[in-house]
């Protein structure tokens, strides 16, 4: 089997939230899709063991935000490579409350669901929610997954299902440790407060490969 032929299906880039006792909450995902248009239907896939998978499921509800192109790549790294569990993502990222769902600000469409069914795999829950809310937000071109690696050179989860192992960075090439993004450039010539354009860390979380 050539796992590189999945890379020919089509996929998004959102932020999956739900409300985790009342605090927001989410996950960075790939794969969200309508079902049905009459009555209105999504479905998202959660790993198992992303901290999202469980507040889904407890309350009943989630809401799908989606990225656009021009949307802070810091972003997608604060939802994809942090656990909700023990870091409050939404405190470092602008959200509003639409339709009683946390909703990323920086997207340009959200979509709010009630879950109505659930599928189980051996990784990943397949979530099937009954669309009760969806807006126009923003401007903006929809963030496909091809521009988000081959644009913007992000990194995928380990938790994502379409995660492959990935080629090691080139010896002495600088490393965030958190996401994986491989710095090109001249790492030293960097200011001492510049970030990960892929998860927000600080220059202290690069090490050599």
């Amino acid at each position: 089997m050539d796992p590189k032929a999945f890379y020919d299906l089509s996929y998004g880039v959102y932020i999956v939230s739900a409300w985790d006792n009342g605090r927001p909450t989410g996950c960075t995902a790939n794969s969200a899709i309508q079902v049905t248009s009459s009555p209105a239907t999504v479905l998202v896939s959660i790993n198992k063991d992303n901290h999202t998978n469980r507040c889904i499921a407890d309350c009943g509800h989630f809401a799908v935000s989606v990225l656009h192109e021009q949307s802070d790549p810091a972003v997608i790294g604060t939802f994809g490579f942090r656990s909700g569990k023990d870091f409050d993502k939404f405190a470092a990222v602008p959200y509003d409350v639409k339709d009683k769902m946390p909703v990323v600000r920086d997207s340009c469409a959200y979509i709010a669901c009630k879950v109505i069914g659930t599928m189980d795999t051996p990784t990943h829950t397949v979530f099937l929610g009954e669309v009760f809310g969806a807006e126009k937000t923003g401007g903006g071109r929809p963030m496909t997954y091809a521009y988000y690696h081959n644009v913007i050179k992000g990194k995928t989860a380990k938790n994502a299902p379409t995660y492959q192992a990935e080629t090691p960075a080139p010896a002495g090439k600088r490393v965030c440790s958190v996401c994986g993004y491989v710095y090109e450039g001249d790492f030293d010539a960097l200011p001492d407060d510049w970030t990960c354009p892929v998860c927000g860390q600080p220059k202290s979380a690069f090490r050599k490969a």
